[in-house]
């Protein structure tokens, strides 16, 4: 059965909401930051830290990263609109893993999230259902 997680934009967070192209470009920015770490040290950290490609159906409403070996193989990223804990419809991202993912796939969409969350002030419902916020409040 699929899990999925969600990155709700609520009040405080940085952004109202996100396109499926700034969605990409948050991921290919991680991609980008972890590279030059990997330079720094001298390895290709980029591929241990994001062992994905990007791929695309013709449906503008979701991509998906495809993993590039064996450990990894999907992780499914699309905007949409959720319920927030104060029970508000609120803007989010949904992260899903599908049937099939692995233990890696569940622990990089973990990791994933939490950095998207933190860039972007945002609440984070994980796929356990706990919630992080990452939002300033009161």
């Amino acid at each position: 059965m699929s899990q999925s997680a969600y990155i709700k934009f609520v009040q405080g967070s940085s952004v109202e909401t996100l396109t499926l192209e700034e969605v990409q470009s948050k991921l290919m920015h991680y991609r980008e930051q972890t590279a030059l770490t990997g330079s720094q040290l001298g390895w290709d950290y980029a591929e241990a830290a994001f062992p994905y490609t990007f791929e695309s159906k013709q449906d503008e409403r979701w991509f998906y990263l495809k993993g590039i070996n064996p450990l990894y193989k999907y992780i499914i990223f699309g905007p949409g609109e959720t319920t927030s804990v104060d029970g508000k419809k609120v803007p989010c991202v949904q992260v899903v893993l599908p049937d099939g993912a692995t233990h890696g796939d569940k622990a990089k969409a973990n990791e994933l999230c939490k950095y998207m969350a933190k860039q972007l002030q945002a609440e984070l419902t994980m796929f356990n259902g706990r919630t992080i916020y990452y939002n300033p409040r009161k």
